[in-house]
Parts: structure tokens; sequence; C-alpha cells
């Protein structure tokens, strides 16, 4: 297994995540989405399924997610 790539946290106007709190819960969020995403991947190929099919499903998901906090008219 590969090792995750973690990115450089920032802020909707470009400037880096400061607070180390933030950043920390920020990059276990995304190690335990990959790692859900890696067994889901797993499971789906040893149950038989097309590996890009399955790509496409999980990207497609994630074009899917709201952002609750958006401003009305941003």
């Amino acid at each position: 297994m590969s090792k995750l790539a973690l990115p450089t946290w920032r802020t909707p106007e470009g400037e880096p995540v400061s607070c180390i709190e933030k950043i920390k819960v920020l990059n276990e969020n995304l190690e335990e989405i990959h790692a859900m995403a890696q067994e889901a991947l797993e499971d789906a190929v040893l149950m038989g399924c097309d590996e890009a099919q399955f790509r496409a499903v999980v990207r497609g998901m994630a074009e899917t997610l709201v952002n609750p906090y958006k401003k009305a008219g941003a």
C-alpha cells in the first residue's frame, strides 16, 4: 500500500492553514477516507466489479458533496 500524500491545507484566500489542530483533523479525516475507499475498492474487485467503474463512481460521488456553509450569492 502506498503512503497518502497529504496536502498543504489552504484558506479560501490561498494562505496556508496555520492551526496545528485544524491540520491534524483535516489530515486524519483524509487518511480515514482513503482507508475506507481502499477497502471498498478491494471489495469491489474481489466481487468481480470493474475497477475503472468503481473509480468513476467514487470520483462522481466526490463531485456531489455539498458545502452547507457556502454563503448565498457566492
